[in-house]
């Protein structure tokens, strides 16, 4: 449910933590107890969650007979990490010595319970606690060796995968750890996050369902089974299921302010705009500094600020100690918020380190995208596909909406899904999968690593592969329309593959002038690592001339088979547009088409309110009023200023 994708943590926080450890453990035998003490104060102003230093803490404070902040500090040393043996003994101890019976059996309770665990078990997990990756699972790796049915470590260390970006792995890890025990909820829930990292929704939302049966108020259930709806697009599902899990009183503030964000997000893409600034609003009464929240309202697009809205969003993104992605939600709001105002100026500079902020922690790398169009370039050539011809599955149903991001893309969407006979779903994510599955993934951009590795596909394998995609994509049609969309816009890297498994999709490219495209991008802050190249003039000129390139390409090699939809002619002349995308699709002129904001379904990208209204040229040339601060992007893009009509 996080509006971004996250990459894991380091392996170890940092080497100089454990380094410093050493030293205070080394003056604490020697009998240097305040000096350690000193050493332990300057670890935590770095590292406040690492368990062992509270673990060290406690013995230093034992030392100086100090009981009452020995157990403050072994306490927080079991609150960050339950798997400190040491530190349960040291307090079972302790409690006895007070005459805190209760608490003595509890803390020798949890230490029974440890002693009965596998070492190496607890070890990992200890490691685990403190952000150790890799060392944990390098114990659990060798234990599993000897004992390749521990249902627990299994799990570990999945979690451990799962944290460094590899949920394939963990989905086997945790298929085969329910195998040897099916009631093992613990790893079903853990199952159903990694099918949904692998945006795998329908499967996870069967995983939620079958721990709902289990326990149907259990609230990790309801919100795995809430993310997995939203994936698929059932947001109607979660707006009632986020307003019951907001009816208990005793929530802490900030899983009120949450459910109030997912639970507008919802309704924001129901067409419930009204409701869901109410939903904003509530988040933010609870968290008044959640970013997120304040930038929901901004890309609802329709809604504007008030002064002091403006004022309390100048002051948190200015305030120390505010989160470095809320900074970068407050930052983006903000340059949305003023230039509504037509403070072009100041509306630019926020954009512009909204970007900055952003493109710190990205791993986008822009060598990578036209490395993937030459690869594709010396790949599918003519007579790749003329020795193709007639493979995969021949269902028409699909039909294609491609493009850069903020090209019109969603427009068109809503356009054909007015249409009696075509359903519109959302940007899916199966084709982009079965890329990566075949030709690997570029971690920085997701991006097709081997292309070439399609010549090894068979007949009968891209026939399975169209297969799998109209039955995996089933799951997002509820309406049994003849025809569905499928807009997710990074499919033009794709075409020569959905070409190959489903030779009769329709697939349509919609295109918008550069530069009015590249400004869309660079003020719209995205939630996947696919568009993380929108966080840099040179970046984004870079990714609009390697589409060029790509799709330059595949009109060559496959003429005829995309159609070319240039946004500012379907502004300028709908109609005609609207017949000429039907007849592509082997379609009837339908009214409807033009009356496209009429249409009542769920639209999930920013451009949500937008296509509920009449189509406008408002958005043509908003660059223009950042022309000053955009000619190092005129400079960028070059000559596809002018080669993207060609």
């Amino acid at each position: 449910m996080n509006a971004f994708d996250t990459s894991a943590g380091p392996d170890t926080v940092d080497p100089e933590r454990d380094v410093l450890l050493q030293q205070a453990q080394a003056l604490r035998t020697a009998g240097r107890v305040v000096d350690a003490l000193a050493i332990l104060a300057r670890l935590e102003q770095q590292h406040p969650r690492f368990s062992r230093l509270h673990q060290e803490r406690g013995h230093c404070q034992i030392l100086l007979k100090n009981g009452p902040a020995a157990i403050e500090a072994l306490q927080q040393a079991v609150a960050l990490n339950p798997t400190l043996p040491a530190s349960w003994d040291m307090l079972a101890q302790l409690y006895r010595l007070l005459g805190d019976r209760v608490q003595a059996d509890t803390a020798a309770q949890k230490l029974t319970v440890l002693k009965q665990l596998p070492p190496a078990v607890v070890v990992a997990n200890s490691l685990y606690a403190d952000g150790d990756l890799a060392p944990a699972e390098d114990v659990l790796r060798d234990y599993l060796r000897q004992d390749g049915g521990n249902v627990g470590a299994l799990r570990l260390l999945a979690r451990i995968r799962l944290d460094r970006q590899d949920a394939a792995e963990a989905e086997a890890l945790l298929a085969m750890a329910l195998e040897l025990a099916p009631d093992y909820h613990a790893a079903r829930l853990d199952h159903a996050m990694a099918l949904l990292q692998q945006q795998k929704h329908q499967r996870a939302r069967q995983e939620a369902e079958r721990l709902l049966q289990h326990d149907p108020d259990n609230r990790a259930y309801c919100k795995q089974y809430g993310a997995a709806c939203v994936g698929l697009g059932d947001h109607e599902a979660v707006v009632d299921l986020y307003a019951r899990l907001l009816a208990d009183p005793r929530l802490p503030a900030a899983e009120v302010a949450e459910l109030r964000l997912w639970r507008a997000n919802a309704l924001k893409i129901t067409g419930r705009p009204h409701d869901a600034v109410a939903d904003y609003h509530a988040a933010l009464a609870a968290r008044p500094d959640y970013g997120v929240a304040w930038f929901g309202l901004s890309n609802l697009k329709t809604y504007r600020f008030g002064d002091n809205e403006i004022a309390r969003m100048r002051a948190a993104v200015e305030r120390a100690g505010v989160h470095d992605m809320d900074r970068v939600y407050l930052c983006f709001a903000l340059g949305k918020a003023l230039e509504d105002r037509g403070d072009h100026a100041q509306s630019w500079q926020f954009y512009a380190r909204g970007n900055a902020l952003r493109r710190q922690s990205s791993r986008y790398r822009p060598d990578g995208a036209q490395a993937c169009a030459n690869a594709l370039r010396q790949t599918f050539s003519a007579e790749f596909f003329a020795a193709r011809t007639g493979w995969g599955s021949d269902d028409p149903a699909p039909i294609f909406v491609v493009g850069l991001p903020r090209s019109g893309s969603t427009l068109i969407e809503q356009i054909l899904a007015s249409h009696v006979q075509v359903e519109g779903t959302q940007e899916l994510v199966e084709i982009g999968r079965y890329a990566a599955e075949l030709c690997g993934s570029d971690p920085a951009c997701g991006l097709p690593l081997r292309p070439e590795a399609l010549l090894r596909l068979s007949a009968a394998d891209a026939r399975a592969l169209g297969e799998r995609y109209l039955a995996e994509t089933r799951a997002y049609r509820r309406l049994g329309r003849p025809f569905f969309i499928d807009k997710m816009p990074n499919n033009f890297w794709h075409i020569g593959l959905i070409h190959l498994i489903l030779p009769n999709a329709r697939i349509l490219d919609v295109r918008r002038e550069p530069m009015a495209c590249c400004f869309s991008n660079l003020k719209q802050l995205f939630g996947t690592t696919n568009q993380e190249f929108t966080y840099g003039i040179d970046d984004v000129a870079r990714h609009y001339r390697a589409y060029l390139d790509v799709m330059r390409h595949w009109d060559a090699v496959l003429p005829g088979r995309v159609l070319r939809v240039p946004y500012e002619q379907v502004v300028d002349d709908l109609e005609g547009s609207v017949r000429h995308m039907l007849a592509h699709c082997g379609l009837p002129f339908e009214p409807a088409c033009l009356r496209f904001h009429e249409t009542q379904r769920s639209v999930r990208t920013p451009s949500s309110e937008q296509v509920r209204q009449p189509i406008g040229r408002d958005g043509l040339a908003q660059w223009q009023n950042y022309a000053q601060w955009l000619e190092p992007l005129r400079e960028a893009l070059g000559d596809a200023l002018t080669s993207y009509r060609d």
